[in-house]
């Protein structure tokens, strides 16, 4: 098929055997009925009349096959892409030849039938028109089954220009129609005409059944078997793509053979394939920037990420003297450090049920009952804290100090149409920053406020102590404080 394609002479090729075999048609069907009996020895000119507008259309045919090479592949003899027009006009290629086999053909099977009949003393005009016409469709339906196929080594290059893109006169149902006329159709239509002859003979008309059967159960064998072979192959082919995307293999791409009901399908299966690795990919991007129990619900449609106001625990961690740190880092060595640090922040709060809202350079904002809401989101608050403190003191890189608050927040998206951030506002958000920045101080590096504690579970509560009032900005009243007891057990 691709050298069909490429050769100069492949496309004529094939098209004048397919004219060719319209004539063994017609051929045959002469023969089997005894008319070369009935012609006297005298009709040789007549005969050679006869062969005269063959032997003219196939050569005509045979230059308009090399023309529609040139003119239908010039963009493959380039070695480029063919243009939307090129690609829709190879859609076409089969129909636009076969229509013309057919306007070839039927002036030849009258004149044909004209001359032939003249020749005989029966004079059976009408048997000689109905062999000629089933040689003519026989031809006709070959060429367009033959050039459907020669096309398809191209048909994925112009999937790839065109996209999700078919023929009507490419589709299945009429691909088995034809494959039904070929093979059953015309050896049926040809003993109807056979036994319809009253110049025929017994002996011709017996003959003739015995071999029209034998080459119609032949011809329909390896017709059906093309048939279901072309159907079977390429779905065979999806079935074994859509369960590798069943098991999450999705670089799967499977190649556009066709430009017929499976060819779209086959396409889908692409579109379905890329269109399921950009949502994982968008998750897991979303799921950065929201964490991922958060991103795989909202993508769900579990939640509403618009807004509302809720009751949270809101957790600032920050770094106590990070400009000191970096100073005299390369810069790369600092945000690896960095990046340590906001490793221990992220797990220990997503362990929690928890959502790492945003960074702030060296510290994080953690929120608990947001946007996922949780029963109790005072007592995860409180065990992230400590195993944040823990962790982080452990590696000894920084030194840090955490603060917790709890109240009631706006939580949903702000920003504009192009550019959105979820994100919490309110004043526990408010006093959970400015207690990380007394909790600097303390002994322990975490204080929390008593709406916390309140909040918390009575195990909880057990293990932590009051720190006192402290003054923080922006507040006027002190703000009571705890922070956790040195004998606490770790979580």
């Amino acid at each position: 098929m691709q050298w069909t394609v490429r050769a100069r002479w492949g496309l004529a090729s094939v098209v004048i055997a397919a004219h060719l075999s319209g004539l063994a048609v017609i051929v045959t069907q002469l023969i089997l009925i005894g008319f070369p009996g009935r012609v006297g020895s005298d009709q040789l000119s007549g005969l050679i009349m006869v062969t005269v507008y063959p032997t003219v259309a196939s050569l005509f045919g045979i230059v308009l096959a090399v023309r529609d090479r040139m003119s239908y592949f010039s963009w493959l003899d380039g070695s480029r892409k063919p243009t939307p027009e090129e690609a829709r006009r190879i859609l076409h290629l089969p129909l636009a030849i076969t229509i013309r086999s057919l306007l070839m053909w039927a002036p030849g099977v009258v004149l044909s039938a004209i001359l032939l009949a003249g020749l005989t003393t029966e004079n059976d005009l009408t048997v000689l028109l109905a062999m000629f016409s089933i040689g003519g469709l026989e031809s006709a339906g070959i060429t367009y089954l033959v050039v459907d196929r020669v096309i398809r080594p191209v048909v994925p290059i112009v999937a790839g220009v065109l996209g999700a893109t078919m023929h009507w006169s490419s589709s299945v149902f009429i691909r088995v129609a034809l494959a039904w006329a070929v093979s059953g159709a015309m050896p049926l239509s040809a003993l109807i005409v056979v036994l319809a002859d009253p110049a025929t003979s017994m002996e011709h008309r017996i003959r003739t059944g015995i071999y029209l059967a034998a080459i119609s159960l032949l011809v329909g064998v390896l017709a059906t078997w093309a048939l279901a072979r072309a159907v079977a192959a390429p779905l065979r082919t999806l079935r074994i793509a859509v369960d590798r995307i069943t098991r999450g293999d999705l670089d799967v791409r499977v190649s556009v053979g066709s430009a017929s009901e499976i060819g779209r399908l086959e396409h889908s299966v692409n579109e379905m394939s890329a269109n399921l690795r950009e949502r994982l990919r968008m998750r897991d991007v979303f799921g950065r920037h929201v964490g991922e129990e958060v991103a795989e619900r909202a993508l769900a449609g579990g939640i509403d990420l618009t807004g509302d106001v809720r009751e949270v625990s809101a957790l600032f961690v920050d770094v106590t003297g990070s400009v000191a740190i970096s100073t005299g880092l390369p810069p790369q060595e600092f945000v690896a450090m960095l990046n340590r640090l906001m490793t221990i922040v992220v797990a220990a709060t997503e362990e929690n049920d928890g959502l790492v809202n945003k960074f702030e350079g060296d510290a994080a904002l953690c929120i608990f009952g947001a946007p996922i809401a949780l029963a109790d989101n005072a007592t995860p608050a409180l065990r992230a804290a400590r195993r944040i403190r823990d962790e982080i003191l452990a590696a000894g890189e920084f030194d840090i100090g955490i603060g917790v608050a709890r109240g009631r927040v706006f939580a949903g998206d702000i920003g504009t149409d192009t550019r959105r951030e979820y994100t919490v506002i309110g004043d526990a958000v408010n006093a959970a920053a400015r207690l990380t920045n007394r909790a600097k101080e303390v002994p322990r590096r975490i204080l929390v406020s008593q709406s916390v504690i309140d909040a918390a579970t009575a195990t909880e509560r057990a293990g932590w102590v009051k720190y006192g009032a402290v003054a923080l900005r922006g507040i006027d009243a002190p703000t009571p404080s705890w922070t956790d007891r040195e004998d606490t057990a770790p979580h």
